[in-house]
C-alpha cells in the first residue's frame, strides 16, 4: 500500500503516523506531505527518516490512500485531484462532510456503506464521533427523538497556536493568542465561527453529522460547544430522549457490548470518564448514566474520548483500514 498522509507536520498528522505505526498499517510506501513551508523537512516513522514532500508530487505518486487532515481549504482543492488519479481520499476537515454526494464515515456504525466508487470519504468532526458512537445502540434499541448536547472541549481542538496559549498562561508568558480571551481559568462558550443563527459551526456540526452518519432525520440534535482548559481530549454531557423507554442496566450492557465504547460508570467510588485518563486511548468512555427524572423516556450521559485519536487520527485510520480489508482500494 503507498500512502499519503497530507498535513504530516500537524498536531493531527503527527498522531496519524503514531497510530499507523501502532496499529501495523500495511505501508509499502509512506509519502509525508506538507504545505512548501514544509518541503524538505525530516518526519521519523518507524526508525527511519522520511523527507516531507509538497501536494503536487504527492499527486504525481499516485498513492493508493491519501488521509489528509490539511484544513478544509486544502482539501476542497487538492483531493478532487488525488480522486482523479484514483487516490481514494480519507478526508479529516469538513471541506466534504456535508456534500450529498460523499459518505460521512464511524467505521463501526457505517462503514458497509462504503464502496470503491467512493474517491473522497469523509471523517466526521471530533465531537460527534465520539457522541455517536455511544448513541447507535441506543438508537437502534430505543429510537432517538431528541439529543441536547453541551461540550467541554480540549485546547488541542484549535490547534498548536491554542496549547501553546494554555501553556503560556499556566507559565505567565505573554504570548500569541488563539483566542479572543485568555483561555487558562476559563471557559470559552465559542469553539468554531459564530454564524447567522447564533450557534457556531461546531455547534451545527454536532446537530447535522449524526443524522447524515445514521441515515436518520427522524431525530434532532441541539448543542452549545465550550472551550476548556485541557490540554487534550473533550468530554460531553448528553441528554436522550428516546420514543420508548428503557432499563438502566440494559442500556450499560449495551454500551459495554459496543466495540469501541468502554463503559466507567460507579458513583460509589467515584469512576467516570475523565480526559486525563481517555488521553492516548482509542475507546470512547461513557459513564454518569442516569435517567432524566424531569422528562419520559430520556437519558443524561457522560461522553469522554481522546480528540486527536478517535475524533479524528484513528477513525480515518480505521476507515482505511476497512478500505483494504474489502479489497476497496
Amino acid at each position: 500500500m503507498k500512502i499519503a498522509v497530507v498535513g504530516a507536520t500537524g498536531m493531527v498528522g503527527e498522531v496519524m503516523l503514531k497510530v499507523l505505526a501502532e496499529r501495523n498499517f500495511p505501508v509499502t510506501e509512506l509519502l509525508l506531505v506538507a504545505s512548501e513551508r514544509s518541503v524538505g523537512k525530516k518526519i521519523k516513522f518507524k526508525g527511519k527518516d522520511h523527507t516531507v514532500i509538497g501536494l503536487s508530487d504527492a499527486v504525481a505518486a499516485k498513492p493508493d490512500i491519501a488521509i489528509f487532515s490539511a484544513g478544509g481549504d486544502t482539501s476542497l482543492v487538492w483531493a478532487p485531484k488525488f480522486a482523479e488519479v484514483g487516490t481514494t481520499v480519507v478526508d479529516n476537515s469538513s471541506a466534504w462532510r456535508m456534500d450529498p454526494t460523499k459518505k460521512l464515515v464511524v467505521p463501526e456504525i457505517n462503514a458497509n456503506e462504503l464502496t470503491a466508487e467512493d474517491k473522497i470519504i469523509a471523517n466526521p468532526n471530533c465531537s460527534t464521533i465520539q457522541m455517536v458512537m455511544a448513541l447507535a445502540p441506543l438508537h437502534d434499541k430505543y429510537k432517538m427523538k431528541r439529543v441536547v448536547v453541551s461540550t467541554y472541549q480540549s485546547v488541542s481542538g484549535t490547534g498548536v497556536k491554542a496549547v501553546k496559549q494554555l501553556e503560556n498562561e499556566i507559565a505567565g508568558v505573554q504570548g500569541e493568542m488563539a483566542y479572543p480571551y485568555p483561555i487558562g481559568r476559563n471557559a470559552l462558550p465559542h469553539c468554531d465561527t459564530f454564524l447567522e443563527n447564533g450557534y457556531t459551526k461546531e455547534e451545527m456540526k454536532l446537530a447535522r453529522e449524526p443524522q447524515k452518519i445514521f441515515n436518520d432525520n427522524t431525530f434532532s440534535v441541539t448543542a452549545t460547544a465550550v472551550r476548556i482548559p485541557t490540554s487534550g481530549g473533550h468530554s460531553e454531557s448528553v441528554n436522550v430522549e428516546f420514543l420508548n423507554d428503557f432499563d438502566l442496566n440494559e442500556v450499560r450492557q449495551l454500551l459495554n457490548n459496543t466495540p469501541g465504547v468502554t463503559v466507567q460508570d460507579n458513583p460509589i467510588t467515584n469512576t467516570y470518564p475523565m480526559p486525563i485518563y481517555a488521553h492516548d486511548k482509542d475507546e470512547v468512555f461513557v459513564g454518569r448514566i442516569r435517567r432524566d427524572e424531569t422528562q419520559r423516556n430520556t437519558l443524561n450521559m457522560w461522553i469522554v474520548a481522546d480528540n486527536l485519536r478517535k475524533g479524528a487520527a484513528t477513525n480515518a485510520i480505521q476507515i482505511a483500514e476497512y478500505l483494504v480489508q474489502n479489497k476497496l482500494v
